[in-house]
């Protein structure tokens, strides 16, 4: 019999279990003390970029464990089973943990960033709480794009499956359209594409150094041969020291 405990690792159902809990704690404020037990934790545990800026740094990282209903949660916790599952068996739950964290964070810290910029005065975007794992999801959707491109992806409820690659492609562009549409529809696409861009970073953090290091390995090599071909033009028309040892 198939044991669907086993199937998923350690990290993603930890993270699981960490935002059902949560949630369920948000049902049950709601329910015995209404908007005012729902909003406390959206004040003090959701990310409010004027509140993360005036001091309450851990709200970068607790929102990601707060879901706003039902259906929210459902959706992030299976992509979080579908795609993180085989990414934290390839890496192991340190390392996944890690990128999990960086890539919330990081679109937590972007998002305060945008919204701040765009509304400095705290009076409108700015007081606005985001929640949810969104963010971090989608720095691990595209962390699976990069490992398995060609993974296919049933597109429900079509009948045809895509790769990976193209998958996240699509979904990046989504989010970007929808952050630059007229967003009624109170979805964070600024946090979902920094999860991405976050998550993009660390990825190709290694490469970033080899470019630096090839960069300068190239400026010295070009540096010497400019000097020895200097050196050459200076002396091609002088005589050897010494002529009398010349042999003919």
């Amino acid at each position: 019999m198939f044991d669907i405990g086993s199937y998923f690792p350690p990290a993603i159902k930890r993270i699981c279990i960490i935002c059902v809990g949560v949630f369920l704690a948000q049902e049950l404020s709601q329910l015995l003390f209404g908007m005012a037990g729902w909003n406390f934790w959206l004040a003090w545990f959701g990310l409010v970029p004027q509140a993360v800026t005036h001091g309450f740094v851990w709200q970068l990282f607790t929102y990601i464990f707060l879901h706003g209903g039902i259906w929210h949660i459902l959706f992030n916790l299976l992509y979080l089973c579908m795609f993180g599952a085989d990414l934290e068996r390839a890496w192991g739950s340190r390392k996944f943990y890690t990128y999990f964290f960086i890539c919330g964070v990081g679109a937590g810290v972007i998002n305060v960033i945008v919204k701040t910029i765009l509304d400095p005065h705290g009076l409108g975007s700015a007081k606005i709480p985001t929640i949810g794992a969104s963010g971090a999801i989608y720095g691990v959707l595209l962390a699976v794009a990069v490992i398995m491109p060609q993974r296919q992806v049933w597109v429900f409820p079509l009948p045809v499956t895509v790769s990976m690659r193209v998958f996240v492609m699509v979904m990046g562009a989504i989010e970007f359209f929808g952050t630059i549409g007229a967003g009624g529809d109170n979805v964070s696409h600024v946090c979902h594409l920094g999860g991405m861009l976050v998550g993009y970073i660390y990825l190709r953090r290694g490469s970033y150094g080899y470019s630096v290091r090839n960069y300068f390995s190239d400026w010295k090599r070009r540096r010497l041969k400019r000097k020895f071909e200097v050196y050459v033009r200076d002396h091609q028309d002088k005589p050897p020291s010494n002529p009398d040892n010349w042999v003919n």
